[in-house]
């Protein structure tokens, strides 16, 4: 599993996917699921990644550079949000239920090289709890509840999914398969966790009760598919799927498309044309709080003059 450890470094800071020559343009986008169209919110010539929605339904956070930075709905910039010390954010946090608290991952300072512990702090901004005591750790979910938080963790050599309490302490595996276990998300009822698992040879999208038994795969197709958002109606998910197979990793800067599954009847439809996207375009949940509209990035690369 070494060779994920190092993608996972390189993927945050992209110095192993950009060519030289070239620079990265970041497109924020929104997604209407009535009208089956983007619309464009705003793009800059720099790198950002991985969208959250508030739960008031005004607000879109997003990182850049080791923050949090966070927008209006017209795609102006309100400015970065406190996170203490801590300015090696990844792209894996999001926001609780209740819409009071930020969940992060993030490096510790002190640490040389690549860390990622999991974090806490009020949604304003604030001192950061830690709650994690190993690293990797990689924040992906928190219950309706906000008791429990759930995540993807390297023990042992392995990447597994995890579930802890939310104010910290013991964590708990759920995972026990071979092979990548990664993007783990509650459903609003509580009922599921989702994820993404390799076990069967190729990544795809299944889910476990909340206590991790009971395993079900919920796609069954060509693509390499990876982080299922759950819609705040309980009904829909949001993937990222990749063309080519990616084996247990997620890349930048591949051809990708986003899909919906109906978790009733676990069909799977198109959303998005293939576009140049994949690590960083969706790995959080960006749903809006109606369910009716989600966020995501698109990128692509211009020459440095």
């Amino acid at each position: 599993m070494k060779n994920l450890l190092f993608y996972f470094l390189c993927s945050q800071f992209l110095i192993c996917q950009i060519p030289q020559d070239k620079k990265i343009i970041s497109s924020l986008y929104v997604y209407d699921l009535d009208s089956r169209k983007s619309t464009l919110l705003f793009k800059e010539e720099r790198h950002f990644e991985a969208p959250n929605w508030s739960k008031d339904g005004n607000y879109l956070y997003i990182n850049s550079q080791g923050k949090l930075e966070k927008y209006d709905l017209k795609g102006n910039n309100l400015g970065v949000i406190n996170t203490g010390n801590l300015d090696k954010l990844n792209n894996d946090h999001g926001i609780s239920f209740d819409g009071k608290f930020l969940f992060f991952s993030s490096g510790k300072n002190e640490i040389q090289g690549h860390s990622s512990y999991i974090y806490s702090i009020p949604l304003a901004g604030g001192s950061p709890k830690l709650l994690t005591k190993f690293s990797p750790s990689y924040w992906h979910g928190v219950s309706a509840d906000g008791k429990y938080i759930v995540y993807c963790a390297e023990r042992d050599g392995n990447y597994d999914v995890y579930k802890l309490n939310s104010e910290g302490g013991v964590e708990v595996r759920l995972t026990f398969d071979d092979g990548l276990d990664d993007g783990p998300e509650y459903s609003p009822d509580g009922k599921y966790i989702y994820f993404n698992s390799y076990r069967s040879g190729k990544m795809q999208i299944w889910r476990m009760n909340s206590k991790g038994s009971d395993a079900e795969q919920i796609t069954f197709d060509k693509y390499s598919n990876w982080f299922p958002h759950i819609s705040p109606k309980n009904d829909l998910a949001v993937i990222i799927s990749y063309i080519e197979d990616q084996k247990q990793l997620h890349p930048f800067g591949k051809n990708v498309k986003l899909r919906l599954i109906n978790l009733n009847t676990k069909k799977v439809t198109d959303l998005t044309d293939i576009f140049y996207g994949g690590q960083g375009t969706i790995n959080v949940n960006s749903w809006n709080p109606d369910g009716t509209k989600f966020s995501y990035v698109k990128y692509s690369l211009k020459d440095i003059e």
